[in-house]
């Protein structure tokens, strides 16, 4: 009897391969399983992060741009408050008013606008004179004035030329000489003399809207205009 086992080393073998097939075999499938998930698992996370890098953009955006434009609101705000308040305050100086604190006076100015077309309501260096009110536009310059209660104008005379303006009888007084570019306007038919003294470039709108609250605020009276001079 022989010891050689060469024969049947083949066969065991043979037989143990089958069963190695089979367990790879087994096996095979569980991987291919996994291999196919993790692309799956991948694919989300990355389409996560593709919207996440999509969104951040934008709110940071809209969070720069929301105090940005406050910044901007408060500059434009700043600046609109410099204008209406670099306005110095106007010094007019005092002429004769002896009625100033009768009632015509008292009625007349607060009847008078607030706002004449863009010239608004000017502040007056203290101590102001009497029944007055003054009107100038945003960046200063030449005034509108109102003056109530005045004397009566030499240059107003029985053969003075007047205006009617609103119901309102009005003499103009200017030097033609000195090349100025304002007027004086005198309202002659209340009782009380009222003046009116505007830039020419004003237009006619100062002496409409005073000559309204001159014809609601004081009634009318006859003239009493001075003798013709000799």
């Amino acid at each position: 009897m022989s010891n050689d086992t060469r024969g049947t080393e083949p066969e065991n073998s043979d037989a143990a391969a089958p069963d190695a097939l089979e367990d790879t075999a087994a096996e095979t499938p569980a991987t291919e399983a996994d291999a196919d998930a993790k692309p799956e698992s991948a694919n989300a996370g990355d389409s996560d992060a593709e919207y996440e890098m999509r969104r951040s953009p934008a709110l940071i955006a809209t969070a720069v741009a929301l105090p940005v434009a406050l910044v901007v609101g408060l500059i434009v705000m700043g600046v609109l408050a410099n204008r209406h308040h670099s306005r110095d305050p106007l010094a007019l100086g005092s002429v004769p008013a002896p009625a100033a604190a009768g009632p015509e006076c008292t009625a007349l100015l607060p009847a008078l606008p607030d706002t004449i077309g863009d010239y608004t309501t000017a502040e007056l260096v203290q101590p102001a004179p009497p029944a007055t009110h003054a009107w100038q536009l945003p960046d200063g310059g030449d005034a509108i004035v109102v003056r109530c209660g005045l004397d009566r104008p030499l240059e107003f005379t029985k053969s003075s030329p007047l205006q009617v303006v609103n119901g309102v009888n009005w003499f103009e007084l200017r030097d033609q000489t000195s090349g100025v570019t304002s007027g004086t306007w005198w309202a002659v038919d209340r009782g009380t003399y009222v003046a009116l003294t505007m830039p020419d470039n004003a237009g006619a709108t100062p002496l409409q809207e005073v000559s309204e609250a001159i014809k609601k605020a004081m009634p009318e009276k006859p003239m009493d205009p001075n003798p013709i001079p000799n």
